[in-house]
């Protein structure tokens, strides 16, 4: 199989779909792999990394579109790369379709087989492939909560972890996922006051095993939603159904009960924000104010370290990454329903439930339209 892999064009995304350790092992299986020229720059992978490990260096990424057979990615396709869909060919990548028609209409009208990264399953019921930047995005959520609370960056100028005779910060964090409890730990780390709520008892139950005292665990209802975002300097909304658009838990009226300066990180604006008044921003202007509110919803929140977030989403990618190329996508997701969990459209038709639920699309089941 020919593999593709092109540079990101998303605003101020540095991550890459493959490393060079990747490269040397879809080689070592007997395939083709296209890199684009520059495409590792931004993650300090270096052009002659991949011709070390059997990549061909390719300067136009047309080409690679054209050529390949696979196209393993970071992000989703932008609108520009749209046209260069060709049918049958293999997408793989992070989509979260539910937030994206455009993109979800380009890819039944070009026929690809995509694969989303963010539903693929494992025997857990968790999301592997999700779960190394959920971690990179929650930890994160925090240094960005903690810089937005400072007095230049126009917060209420407010220290997380206070010192002796003063107040800590508070957080909240919404939503106990993988994304939600990295959040709460590096709170916790940083000597902040921490509440996590979700409607998960058993995840809850988990965390206040584990952490105790140090972490507040409430059941997610809207009444506790309310009051927690009253006294939270720093609110992280880390909501995830798979597939699906985020619930929206934070009405636009909540706004004016929040302490004026504090901080909204919205790690779920890829799914669309779990806040009313969430739009997405870019790493370049990350922050807006609604109601004395700062609303950072950056969608590519892991892109601001990219060497670290390349190599811990390639290793998670990589095995499923192989699984296709050896087998071909049918007989590699007849093995294994966790990948077939990944399918979200296959020729023409969407084949996961949520996305065609949320559009109101025909849904089709993967078995059937693979027969």
């Amino acid at each position: 199989m020919i593999i593709g892999c092109t540079k990101e064009i998303k605003t101020h995304e540095y991550r890459v779909g493959l490393t060079p350790s990747n490269v040397y092992d879809y080689v070592k299986n007997g395939h083709r792999v296209l890199i684009e020229r520059g495409a590792g720059e931004g993650a300090s992978l270096s052009d002659e990394e991949y011709k070390a490990a059997g990549a061909e260096i390719i300067n136009n990424a047309d080409d690679i579109w054209q050529t390949a057979d696979m196209i393993i990615k970071v992000k989703e396709p932008l609108p520009s790369e749209y046209e260069k869909f060709k049918e049958d060919q293999l997408l793989y990548t992070f989509l979260h379709l539910a937030a994206d028609k455009p993109l979800t209409e380009a890819l039944i009208k070009k026929r690809v087989r995509a694969v989303a990264y963010e539903t693929i399953t494992d025997k857990t019921g968790g999301f592997p492939l999700l779960k190394p930047m959920s971690e990179v995005a929650g930890r994160l959520s925090i240094q960005q909560a903690a810089k937005y609370l400072e007095k230049p960056k126009g917060g209420r100028g407010v220290l997380l972890s206070g010192i002796p005779g003063t107040k800590r910060g508070k957080v909240t964090v919404i939503g106990a996922g993988s994304v939600g409890l990295s959040a709460a730990v590096i709170a916790v780390g940083m000597g902040a006051e921490v509440s996590i709520l979700d409607i998960n008892i058993d995840r809850l139950t988990y965390i206040d095993d584990i952490y105790g005292n140090k972490i507040q665990t409430l059941m997610s209802s809207a009444g506790n939603i309310a009051e927690e975002l009253k006294t939270a300097d720093a609110v992280i909304g880390s909501v995830y159904i798979a597939g699906s658009a985020a619930p929206k838990l934070i009405r636009k009226e909540h706004l004016s009960t929040m302490k004026p300066g504090s901080v909204l990180v919205d790690v779920a604006i890829d799914q669309g924000g779990c806040a009313e008044t969430s739009r997405v921003t870019y790493h370049d202007d990350p922050v807006y104010v609604v109601d004395g509110v700062t609303h950072y919803c950056v969608a590519n929140m892991p892109g601001a370290v990219p060497r670290t977030s390349t190599i811990g989403l390639t290793n998670a990618t990589l095995r499923q990454g192989l699984s296709i190329a050896n087998k071909g996508l049918e007989q590699a997701a007849k093995d294994d329903i966790h990948l077939k969990n990944g399918i979200n459209a296959y020729n023409g038709y969407i084949t996961y439930t949520s996305v065609a639920d949320e559009f109101g699309l025909e849904y089709k089941n993967f078995e059937e339209v693979m027969r």
